[in-house]
C-alpha cells in the first residue's frame, strides 16, 4: 500500500469525517453538494457528491503538512512491522519464502534425529559411569573404606597447608594423637544424600520436617536411560536402606521425553522436552504415610441429636508426592494454569536431579557446585555493569552528535 492509498482507504473507511471537521470553512464542499442536487437521480447525486468529496479532501490533506506528517509517520511504523512487510512482498517472492520454511522444517527433523543419537550417546557413557558411582555408593554407605591413594586429594591452598601444618606439628603432635583416639569414627558419610537436599534450595523447599527422617535413610540416587529402541525417557531411582516408614528398597520416576518437531508449531523445536512423567506407589507402614494427615471431624445425627468423632485423611505437603505426579496426558484435557506450573516445576526438578545432582553429588555435598553456580550468575551481572559503564561513557562522547542515543531513543 502506497501513501496516496493509504490516505484514500481511510477517508473511505470512516475518516471522512473527522477531516471534514477539520476543514469545516471550507465552502467549496456544500457549493459541490448543490451543484449535482436538480435534475439527477437521488442515488447518483449522492455518489458524485462522494467521489467529489473524497477528492477535494485529499487535496485538503495533502496541501496540509501537519497531517501529512502524521500520515506518513503511521504508514512508517505500519510498513515496518516484519509481517506487514512480508505482505507487500510479490506472490512470486511469498512463493520461494514458503519453500525456505519447507526446509526448515526437513532441518528442524534432522536436528530431532541429531538428539536421538545424542541419547543413544548417553546411554553408552551412563554405562561408562556406572561403576564409578557405585564405587561412591560403597564410600558413601560405608560398605569399602577408600585406599589411601583414593582418599588423597590436593587442594587449591595445599603449600599454605602444608606449611602451616609444619609449624603446628612441632607443637601439638601429642595433642593430634589423643584428639585422633577420641575423635568418632561414623560409618561411611552420614546423610550425605540428605545433606544435598538440605544444601540445594530447589529441593530444600519440597522438604517437610517430618521428611527429613526418612531422607537420612536414602543411600543413592541413579539414573537409568531408556534401551535402544524404545521412547526416549530417563528413570530416577531413590534407593533406601531398611527403614520404619516404607518396605520398598527403591521408589521410582519415570520421565517421558520426545525429541521431534510439534506439528502445529515445527519451528518452536529447541531439541528434546520432557513432556509426562509417572511415579511409583509408595508401601508406606502403618501410621508412617506423611504424604497424609489425619483431622477429626463431629457429626451431630439430626434425628437422635447424639454427637460422633470421625477421622479423616487429607492430602499434605511433603517432598514424597514427588512420587506421586500430575499427568499431563490422558483425557486430553487442557491443565488449568497452577497445574501447569506445578507439572514444569516437577520437570524441571527431574531434569536438575539428572543433569547435576547425581552426576556432581559430592560438589552439592560440599557445597562447591552451589558456589560455583552463585560465582557465574554474578559474574554474568558484572559483565553486563561493566558493558553498560563502557555504553555511558560512550554516550557522553556522542551526546553532541547524536542526542537520542544518550536518551534511549
Amino acid at each position: 500500500m502506497n501513501f496516496f492509498q493509504f490516505i484514500s482507504y481511510h477517508l473511505v473507511c470512516g475518516q471522512e469525517k473527522s477531516l471534514r471537521s477539520d476543514f469545516r470553512g471550507d465552502k467549496s464542499i456544500q457549493m459541490a453538494d448543490n451543484s449535482f442536487s436538480d435534475g439527477v437521480p437521488a442515488d447518483s447525486v449522492e455518489a458524485a457528491k462522494n467521489a467529489t468529496n473524497t477528492e477535494k479532501l485529499t487535496d485538503q490533506v495533502m496541501q496540509n503538512p501537519q497531517v501529512l506528517a502524521a500520515l506518513q509517520e503511521r504508514l512508517d511504523n505500519v510498513s515496518h512491522t516484519p509481517s506487514s512487510y512480508i505482505e507487500t512482498l510479490p506472490k512470486a517472492v511469498k512463493r520461494r519464502i514458503n519453500a525456505l520454511k519447507q526446509l526448515q522444517v526437513r532441518c528442524a527433523h534432522i536436528e530431532a534425529k541429531f538428539y536421538e543419537e545424542v541419547h543413544d550417546l548417553e546411554r553408552k557413557y551412563a554405562a561408562l559411569y556406572q561403576p564409578l558411582f557405585d564405587k561412591r555408593r560403597e564410600f558413601i554407605t560405608g560398605d569399602v573404606e577408600p585406599t589411601d591413594a583414593e582418599s588423597e586429594w590436593h587442594s587449591e591452598n595445599e603449600e599454605e597447608d602444608k606449611l602451616a601444618g609444619d609449624m603446628k606439628n612441632k607443637v601439638v603432635i601429642a595433642e593430634k594423637e589423643e584428639a585422633a583416639a577420641e575423635e568418632p569414627n561414623p560409618k561411611g558419610i552420614p546423610e550425605f544424600w540428605f545433606t544435598i537436599f538440605r544444601n540445594v534450595d530447589m529441593l530444600s523447599e519440597l522438604v517437610q520436617e517430618y521428611d527429613e527422617p526418612i531422607l537420612k535413610h536414602l543411600q543413592d540416587i541413579k539414573v537409568k536411560f531408556s534401551d535402544p529402541g524404545q521412547p526416549m525417557s530417563f528413570v530416577l531411582e531413590f534407593h533406601f536402606e531398611p527403614n520404619d516408614y516404607f518396605t520398598n528398597p527403591i521408589l521410582t520416576k519415570t520421565y517421558k521425553m520426545k525429541s521431534e518437531p510439534d506439528k502445529a508449531d515445527p519451528f518452536s523445536f529447541e531439541g528434546p522436552e520432557i513432556v509426562d512423567c509417572d511415579g511409583c506407589a509408595i508401601d508406606w507402614k502403618k501410621g508412617k504415610n506423611v504424604t497424609v494427615k489425619t483431622i477429626r471431624k463431629k457429626q451431630k445425627h439430626k434425628g437422635r441429636g447424639t454427637v460422633r468423632t470421625i477421622s479423616k485423611q487429607v492430602p499434605t505437603e511433603s517432598f514424597f508426592n514427588f512420587f506421586s505426579p500430575l499427568r499431563a496426558s490422558g483425557d486430553g484435557e487442557s491443565l488449568d494454569e497452577d497445574s501447569e506450573f506445578t507439572l514444569a516445576s516437577d520437570f524441571e526438578i527431574g531434569h536438575f536431579f539428572r543433569e547435576r545432582i547425581v552426576p556432581r553429588a559430592v560438589l552439592y555435598f560440599t557445597g562447591e557446585a552451589i558456589e560455583d553456580d552463585d560465582n557465574f550468575e554474578e559474574g554474568e551481572e558484572g559483565e553486563e555493569e561493566e558493558l553498560e559503564g563502557d555504553e555511558e561513557g560512550e554516550d557522553e562522547d556522542d551526546a553532541e552528535i547524536n542526542p537520542k542515543h544518550c536518551t534511549g531513543i
